[in-house]
């Protein structure tokens, strides 16, 4: 199997022992994505809006650097530590997708690395045209 690791600038820098995309063939597994500010490296963190934007700007900069975009993407998994932030994400969530929607996961769970209160990562398939 051959597989290319993807890495872009402007998406946060790895910080442990993983890779920002995994692309095979036409696939690309997105790592998960924090609310990193890939200049600073700090947390975007004033608010789960601006957190979750954050986070799809990271996402959407990594799919690029893989050469495709966000509507590309066929899963969708979403980590929150509150469940309670659910309709504000769809919301956010509207700007940045159309249909067909992806397919999606969103979970609850009890803390994210940095104290951030969303992460998500995702899976891309990259049509004939993005296929190098």
């Amino acid at each position: 199997m051959s597989k290319s690791i993807i890495h872009t600038e402007n998406a946060p820098a790895a910080i442990g022992t993983y890779s920002q995309a995994v692309k095979v063939r036409s696939t690309v597994y997105l790592s998960g994505q924090i609310p990193l500010d890939p200049k600073t490296m700090g947390m975007q963190d004033e608010s789960f809006a601006a957190e979750t934007h954050q986070v799809f700007n990271n996402l959407s900069s990594v799919a690029e650097a893989a050469g495709g975009s966000l509507q590309d993407v066929v899963k969708l998994n979403i980590y929150m530590v509150d469940l309670g932030n659910f309709a504000e994400l769809n919301k956010i969530m509207s700007e940045y997708f159309t249909e067909p929607y992806p397919a999606r996961a969103a979970v609850q769970v009890t803390a994210l690395p940095k104290g951030a209160a969303v992460e998500m990562d995702g899976i891309m398939e990259l049509s004939g045209d993005h296929f190098y």
